[in-house]
């Protein structure tokens, strides 16, 4: 199951990179992806959901959230084109992903941190 959300050969880059700073990078993407989450329900407009779409975007992918990066480009190229009827449940959608893949960088950060 966790490999369709995650992409297990990006952590395993990261963690390789970033070394002993791993957990906490893990920590501030579920932190900043709150703060996008927030931002992404509470837009008031085409613009504003699409930047905040697209950051998440380049985080997501960045990170190896993949489905999440998916949707997230899905956003925001709506977002681009002012196709906006229904986007609410695609910020829905967005939102139940992260709730999975939270979960998953959680175990990766305890599990990380065991090493």
């Amino acid at each position: 199951m966790a490999d369709t959300h995650l992409d297990r050969n990006v952590l395993n880059a990261l963690q390789e990179v970033m070394e002993d700073e791993y957990p906490t990078l893990l920590d501030t993407f579920i932190a900043d992806s709150e703060e996008r989450l927030l931002v992404l329900r509470k837009a008031e407009d085409a613009a504003q959901l699409m930047n905040a779409a697209h950051s998440f975007k380049g985080s997501s992918s960045n990170m190896g959230a993949v489905r999440l990066a998916e949707l997230c480009n899905e956003l925001e190229q709506r977002a681009k084109h002012q196709r906006l009827a229904g986007i609410e449940k695609l910020v829905g959608e967005i939102d139940g992903e992260f709730a999975i893949v939270r979960p998953l960088y959680e175990a990766e950060r305890q599990r990380s941190l065991a090493q």
